[in-house]
């Protein structure tokens, strides 16, 4: 089985202009219509750092959740985030970004490694003295435009140190969409291979037109979680190329189900998330 990811809060934080907060709400709900596993509808990090996100908690009082089937999932960037997010009982999973790059995991949260570690343990403590799960999202998962060190058996130091932790859900990252296929194959294969235990998602970048090798290339390697955004909006402010952004959903969906994979999404209700994608990031 294949788990799909909506990433909402990916596809908003990068736009300049306030989206409201009624607007925001409308537009989850109605991706909880869908059937998704998993909604990433908000984030509680700093609202100098990311104003877009900063009626994560007041979204939250909007939406109707009584017959929603989708999970919740807010980003954290810090224990205090971890704190903050922590006092909704309607959220699911806390996400953190674990960078395998020294110098991105210095921009994104302003944090060493050897610190973010120590973060993402606090934050598993947390969680599951709240019964909540913590999704780890290894960025710069397939190289970096730093010149940072490097390599696949990099990543595994990086998951095993996670597997000690006894994280459940990793999400490899393709922060800058410089991944080739046969890299997350590879990547995929010995990561799901060595630590069975964990789940593993991919969060990826791609410009539009290798979207679905890409797809195919995780399936190939293992992968059970696919992230996305509708209309294939959000990326990497760094991206380098505007072309650069989150996987389209519609895309992974028509690829995984050419692929043979039932997806148990609501087809009505996706058309109309599309609708609303159009009007929520256009308007």
């Amino acid at each position: 089985m294949i788990k799909l990811i909506e990433c909402p809060r990916d596809a908003m934080q990068g736009i300049p202009g306030f989206i409201d907060t009624a607007i925001k709400a409308a537009y989850i709900n109605q991706l909880l219509e869908v059937g998704f596993d998993t909604v990433d509808f908000g984030s509680f990090v700093s609202p100098k750092a990311v104003p877009q996100m900063r009626d994560t908690a007041e979204v939250l009082e909007l939406l109707d959740l009584h017959h929603a089937k989708s999970k919740l999932l807010a980003i954290v960037a810090n224990v205090r985030g971890a704190e903050d997010a922590l006092h909704f009982p309607e959220i699911d999973y806390l996400g953190f970004p674990l960078s395998v790059s020294e110098t991105f995991q210095q921009r994104n949260t302003n944090a060493s490694i050897q610190e973010a570690l120590e973060t993402v343990e606090t934050i598993q403590n947390l969680c599951e003295t709240k019964g909540k799960k913590q999704v780890v999202y290894l960025s710069m998962g397939f190289g970096n435009p730093y010149g940072d060190p490097y390599s696949p058996e990099l990543v595994a130091e990086f998951v095993e140190k996670l597997a000690d932790l006894e994280i459940e859900t990793v999400s490899l990252s393709d922060t800058i969409g410089v991944a080739s296929p046969e890299l997350i194959t590879q990547l995929f294969a010995v990561q799901t291979q060595a630590f069975p235990q964990i789940e593993f998602g991919a969060h990826l970048h791609s410009r539009p037109d290798r979207v679905s090798e890409k797809v195919l290339a995780a399936v190939k390697g293992g992968c059970q979680r696919f992230d996305g955004a509708l209309k294939g909006f959000g990326g990497c402010p760094m991206a380098k190329d505007e072309l650069v952004g989150n996987l389209a959903t519609e895309t992974v969906i028509e690829t995984l189900e050419k692929a043979g994979y039932e997806l148990g999404l609501k087809k009505s209700e996706l058309a109309e998330a599309m609708k609303l994608t159009g009007f929520v990031f256009t308007s």
